[in-house]
């Protein structure tokens, strides 16, 4: 996944936080947090569940490329493509789109709508302002949020680039670096993701 799970809980309990009560009204922050945490959650699963199944494709290919001299990365990149179109899928890789953040700008307002939806049809939920409106205030401040976790990230990496030896990525031992990194990172800003910062 794109971003971390307990960031996506972060962000969508600062969300929140900024909407309530001048956006929106709820019952129940906490229920609301949940909620489109589980929407932002299902629509980066849907990018993965995509990139897991190109993984099988290729994998049932791997004799045929290695023989042809045909690069993985490659048809793995036009085989995603060719699904995204066919499938009408919005890209969740802002690097992919050539956007600063992890995210897409297309995803983002994808999620807005996707949260605003959601937001009419639950009874923990009331408008205060026009459904556009409200989306728009979440884009703003999810935009905001992921701003600082690209800072965060790329602070992260470069500590793993700068160790005394290379640490490959996709490793186990890069993956515990970054966490605690990415962690620290975060600390500095005042952001622990191990406990709630309303």
């Amino acid at each position: 996944m794109l971003l971390a799970r307990e960031f996506i809980s972060y962000l969508s309990r600062q969300v929140v936080s900024r909407l309530t009560p001048k956006v929106i009204e709820t019952t129940d922050e906490q229920a609301a947090s949940a909620i489109i945490a589980g929407i932002i959650e299902e629509e980066l699963a849907v990018e993965d569940r995509l990139n897991d199944e190109v993984r099988d494709l290729l994998g049932q290919y791997e004799d045929y490329m290695r023989q042809n001299e045909i690069s993985y990365q490659e048809m793995f990149r036009r085989i995603k493509n060719t699904m995204i179109t066919q499938r009408k899928v919005i890209r969740a890789s802002g690097r992919d789109t050539g956007d600063a953040m992890k995210l897409s700008r297309d995803k983002v307002n994808d999620i807005s709508h996707k949260i605003v939806t959601n937001i009419r049809k639950s009874r923990d939920f009331r408008l205060k302002k026009d459904p556009n409106d409200v989306r728009l205030e979440i884009v703003k401040h999810m935009t905001e949020f992921l701003t600082i976790e690209e800072r965060v990230d790329k602070a992260s990496r470069l500590k793993i680039r700068t160790q005394k030896r290379e640490v490959p990525e996709g490793t186990e031992e890069w993956d515990l670096l970054h966490r605690r990194y990415y962690a620290e990172e975060l600390k500095k800003l005042g952001i622990d993701l191990g406990r709630d910062n309303r």
